[in-house]
C-alpha cells in the first residue's frame, strides 16, 4: 500500500469513528459525547500527555529508555511557576523548558556516561523531581518571603503575573457562532461535526498550537533529515552507527535533553492552565504519556492518537459521569464491527494451509468478541450510573486496555535500553 493509500485509510477511519460516535450519541441520548465542551476539555487534557510522550519518543528513538518523564514534568511545573509569577508567561515557558532539560541532562549523564540501568535512573528522576521541588518551595515560598507575600504557599507558587494568550482559530471561529448554533440543533452527524470543530477551535491556548505543530516537526526532523537518520540509527544499532562515524554519545545526550525539555513543556502547559504551580498537578501524566508513546509504536502520529484517546476519556468523565456508560455501547458496536470483519475473512477464499493454520485462533477470537459484545450491550442496558470511583479510573482502564490490544503489533527500537560503550561490540 502506498503512503497516499495509508492516508486515505486513516481519513476513512476518522470518518467512521465520528459516524459511530454520532450514532452512539443519538441512541444513548448523551449529548456530551460529541459536545464542544467535551472536546475542548479533551484537547487541554491531551496536550501535556502528548508532550510527555513526545519527550519519550525522542529519547527512546536514540536508544535511551526514559521513564523519568514524570519527574521532568514536575521540574518543568515548578520552574515555570517560579519564573512566571516574577517575569510573566515567556519567562515561565523558558524556565519550564530548562527545568525539564535539566532532568533530561541528569538522566543522560547517568545512563549514557556512567551506564546506569535506564529504568533505575528513570525511577530516581521521578523521586528526585518532587523532592527537589518541595525543598525549593520550602526555601523560597516560606512565610516572610516576597513569594509568600504574593500568595505563595509551601505547595503552590504565586499566580502568573499576566494573561496567557488563548486565540480562537480563524475562519471556523470568526463572526457569529454558527458552529454553536448548529451544535445546538442536535442533528445526526452535522451537530456532532459542529461540536467537534467548535471545541477544537475556540479559545485555544497558545501552547496547544505549539504542541500540535511539534508533532509534524518531530516527524520531519527524525524521518526526513540526516540528523534524524543518525539519531534513529543510534537507537537501532549504535555500534553500526559508530562504525560510520556517528558520535553516539553526543546524539544520545542531545536526544535525552530534548526529551526532558518536551516533558518540561508539558509541565509549563499545566501551569498555564491553572495560572500557577501546584504540588502534584502532573498527576501521573508523564507515565500516561509514556503509555501513549508505546501505543503509538514510537511514532508521532500514533502518539497523537494515544494522547487524544486518553484526553477524550478523561474529558468526558469530567463533563458527564452519565456519558461514561455510553462506552459500553461504543465498545459493543466496535466489537460487533470487528466480529463482522472476522466473519468476512473466514468466508473469503484463502489458501488451505493458511486457513488451517489460523482457523482455531480466529474462531477463539470470534467467540471472545461475540461474548464481549453481549456483555457490553447488557451492561449498557442495565447500568444507568457508575459509582464515582469507577468513573474516575475509566481513562486509566481504557489506556491499559488499548495498550493490551496494541501490544500485538508494537516494534520498539532494537537498541532501546541497551548499554553502549564506544569500541565495544554488542
Amino acid at each position: 500500500m502506498t503512503r497516499l493509500g495509508k492516508y486515505h485509510v486513516a481519513l476513512v477511519g476518522v470518518a467512521a469513528l465520528i459516524l459511530l460516535m454520532s450514532l452512539v450519541r443519538v441512541v444513548s441520548g448523551q449529548d456530551d459525547i460529541t459536545s464542544s465542551g467535551t472536546f475542548a476539555a479533551a484537547l487541554l487534557l491531551a496536550v501535556p500527555i502528548g508532550l510527555a510522550g513526545l519527550g519519550g519518543l525522542w529519547a527512546e528513538r536514540a536508544g535511551v529508555v526514559n521513564i523519568g518523564l514524570e519527574g521532568m514534568m514536575v521540574l518543568g511545573t515548578w520552574f515555570a511557576g517560579w519564573a512566571g509569577y516574577q517575569w510573566g508567561p515567556i519567562a515561565a515557558l523558558l524556565a519550564g523548558l530548562l527545568g525539564g532539560a535539566l532532568g533530561g541532562l541528569i538522566h543522560a549523564v547517568a545512563t549514557v556516561t556512567f551506564g546506569v540501568d535506564h529504568i533505575i535512573s528513570g525511577v530516581a528522576i521521578n523521586l528526585l523531581g518532587p523532592g527537589v521541588t518541595r525543598f525549593l518551595s520550602e526555601v523560597l515560598y516560606k512565610e516572610g518571603t516576597p513569594a509568600a507575600d504574593a500568595g505563595a504557599g509551601i505547595t503552590s507558587s504565586p499566580a502568573i503575573t499576566s494573561h496567557v494568550w488563548s486565540p480562537s482559530l480563524p475562519v471556523l471561529s470568526d463572526g457569529p457562532d454558527l458552529l454553536g448554533k448548529l451544535e445546538g440543533t442536535h442533528w445526526f452527524l452535522l451537530s456532532d461535526l459542529a461540536g467537534i470543530l467548535r471545541g477544537l477551535t475556540h479559545n485555544v491556548n497558545v501552547l496547544v498550537i505549539l504542541a500540535v505543530l511539534l508533532l509534524p516537526l518531530t516527524f520531519f526532523v527524525l524521518w526526513r533529515t540526516a540528523f534524524g537518520l543518525r539519531l534513529r540509527s543510534v537507537g537501532e544499532n549504535p555500534w553500526a552507527a559508530e562504525s560510520l562515524g556517528v558520535n553516539v554519545y553526543l546524539i544520545k545526550y542531545i536526544a535525552v535533553v530534548i526529551s526532558g525539555a518536551f516533558a518540561g513543556l508539558g509541565g509549563v502547559f499545566l501551569v498555564f492552565v491553572s495560572t500557577k504551580y501546584v504540588e502534584g498537578q502532573t498527576a501521573g501524566r508523564g507515565f500516561i504519556g509514556l503509555a501513549a508513546m508505546i501505543f503509538g509504536n514510537w511514532r508521532p502520529g500514533g502518539l497523537a492518537i494515544g494522547a487524544s484517546l486518553f484526553g477524550y476519556a478523561d474529558g468526558l468523565q469530567l463533563r458527564s459521569t452519565g456519558a461514561i456508560t455510553s462506552f459500553f455501547l461504543f465498545g459493543a458496536v466496535l466489537l460487533l464491527v470487528y466480529l463482522g470483519v472476522m466473519v468476512r475473512r473466514m468466508l473469503a477464499p484463502d489458501r488451505p494451509a493458511d486457513l488451517a493454520a489460523r482457523s482455531a485462533k480466529d474462531y477463539t477470537l470470534m467467540a471472545v468478541a461475540a461474548a464481549g459484545t453481549a456483555v457490553l450491550f447488557w451492561l449498557w442496558l442495565t447500568v444507568d450510573q457508575l459509582p464515582n470511583e469507577f468513573v474516575f479510573i475509566t481513562p486509566h482502564v481504557l489506556t491499559l486496555l488499548v495498550l493490551l490490544v496494541a501490544s500485538q503489533r508494537l516494534r520498539m527500537p532494537k537498541a532501546d535500553g541497551v548499554r553502549y560503550r564506544r569500541g565495544e561490540q554488542h
